[in-house]
């Protein structure tokens, strides 16, 4: 804790996990407990019960006497912007572009704190990290919350970091679920029966690195071969430190917590639930929530096998995270709206002004963005960003365009522009029989009987609505300007009265007040 003339301010480093915690501490954005938990279930409930708050510290985890656990980071948008050195979490998005046009190399290190403890030998990863499970209907405890890391030449000579689950079937292998169309599947893809391919499952690594890991699905920014990494250690502002793991050809991140090495092999299939494998029948029962909100299925996947566990000596620290919770959200969604703006600058230079993802858009469901026409000849640009927004992001079922008098971080809003400002003209199909993400139930359950890896049906289409004044007609659409610069409510009522008469506002009519709408 620094002084800054006579008052306590936390110091920011948050280069690691370990320090980002003692700056959270610090900043009174922590809340810890000494009272054991048990990974399963309880860890996953207590964050729901506390989901969008503060972030957790479990010094005590049942059957790991030198395990902790950690969550709910990124459950605030606030907390995670003044992190980064953004005061206002709506400019975010800006700084993430910057970071995009700029990477900053990661650094190779030849000794790092991942690897203070190898394990190369007995191998068994349930003794030594504290996965959780999330629901009841869950087969048991998953690991969630790895970050992938693939670099080199199995990333065409880029770094990628992602999330991709894994259940451990047994001590030394597990199953890997990868979302098709994404990074990983390209790589699976590439060397499919080649060769395996190595890799490394990073826990408790920097905030940088797991903002990355979340920005999945936008490939057209995001493409094959680009450094994510570098991404990350510009929104640090110092490069990621990187190690050469023990037993693999891959890095692992030098400041992680916990690191698994090993290979994905793509010549051995392992199944996600033992009912699943049982049956014979993928897509069927339950296993692990998904981030459209509904619980998800078991499948069939590649294999994983464990050559090493490495971790830190005193007391590693392991981050999950519930899906379709806040914490989940925003790791999904901050730098992938800062993609979706890169796009549509692409597309037309400075037209598009901001954008924004609601929880409600489910993270990879759908996006709002905000355009400023500024001549006639913009006319109709707002949709080719629209349908480009549709057709690059897998599975992505709606875009919504807006004018700058729309408050695209108020659903109401919204849906007044959606109920004024649009026709039956006014919504386009896109992409009818395309290409989707099955974890969507409507995707998934379009294979009927069929197994959804054997049919192509698996996306109905997404739906881009143009919800901006025509710009030709704009003036007819003027917001009337009610004049609340014209008198101080103080010259009639008190600050108590003020205060007393503003009680039953709710958040939409605290805006329409405050902009006169």
């Amino acid at each position: 804790m620094a002084k800054d003339g006579g008052t306590a301010v936390a110091v920011k480093d948050f280069t690691s996990l370990r320090s980002t915690i003692e700056y959270l501490r610090d900043a009174g954005e922590l809340i810890e407990t000494e009272v054991e938990i048990d990974p399963a279930l309880e860890m996953a409930a207590i964050q729901k019960h506390l989901d969008g708050g503060k972030s957790l510290l479990f010094q005590k985890v049942k059957g790991y006497p030198n395990g902790r656990l950690f969550t709910n980071l990124f459950a605030n948008e606030e907390r995670v912007s003044r992190l980064f050195g953004v005061e206002d979490p709506r400019k975010f998005k800006f700084k993430c572009v910057e970071a995009l046009r700029h990477p900053l190399p990661p650094k190779v290190v030849k000794d790092a704190p991942c690897q203070e403890v190898v394990i190369d030998k007995d191998i068994d990863a349930w003794k030594v990290i504290p996965m959780i499970s999330h629901t009841r209907k869950d087969p048991g405890r998953t690991l969630g919350g790895g970050n992938t890391l693939v670099t080199g030449k199995y990333f065409w000579g880029g770094t990628h970091i992602s999330y991709n689950r894994m259940h451990f079937r047994g001590p030394n292998f597990s199953s890997f679920q990868i979302s098709p169309g994404s990074h990983t599947d390209m790589i699976a893809t590439e060397w499919y029966r080649k060769e395996p391919i190595p890799m490394t499952i990073n826990m408790g690594v920097p905030p940088a690195c797991t903002l990355m890991a979340g920005a999945g699905f936008l490939y057209m920014i995001l493409h094959k071969g680009s450094d994510e990494l570098g991404v990350a250690g510009a929104m640090q502002g110092s490069p990621i430190e990187i190690v050469k793991a023990r037993t693999v050809d891959a890095y692992s991140i030098a400041q992680a917590e916990y690191v698994i090495e090993g290979y994905l092999d793509t010549t051995q299939k392992v199944w996600e639930s033992e009912e699943a494998e049982r049956t014979g029948k993928q897509g069927v029962f339950p296993f692990h929530p998904e981030w459209a909100g509904y619980m998800g299925k078991a499948y069939r996947t590649y294999k994983f096998v464990v050559t090493a566990i490495t971790h830190r000596a005193e007391k590693p620290i392991y981050y999950p995270l519930i899906v379709h919770g806040f914490d989940d959200h925003y790791i999904d969604v901050m730098m992938r709206e800062a993609c979706f703006l890169e796009l549509a600058d692409r597309i037309s230079p400075g037209l598009c002004v901001d954008i924004h993802i609601p929880m409600a858009m489910t993270d990879w469901g759908g996006a709002i963005f905000q355009i400023k026409k500024r001549r006639q000849r913009d006319e109709g640009l707002q949709r080719n960003i629209l349908s480009a927004a549709l057709s690059s992001s897998l599975g992505m079922r709606m875009t919504i365009a807006v004018d700058t008098d729309i408050d695209i971080y108020n659903v109401e809003d919204v849906m007044w522009a959606l109920v004024t400002r649009t026709t039956p003209f006014s919504i386009q199909a896109v992409c009818q029989g395309g290409f989707g993400q099955t974890f969507q139930p409507a995707e998934r359950s379009s294979a009927g009987d069929r197994d959804w890896t054997q049919t192509n049906i698996r996306f109905a289409g997404g739906m881009a609505v143009d919800a901006t004044v025509p710009f030709q007609y704009r003036d007819a659409f003027e917001r009337p300007p009610y004049p609340i610069d014209a008198v101080d409510l103080n010259k009639w009522f008190s600050k108590q009265q003020i205060e007393k008469a503003k009680e039953g506002m709710t958040e939409y009519s605290k805006y329409l007040a405050k902009t006169g709408f």
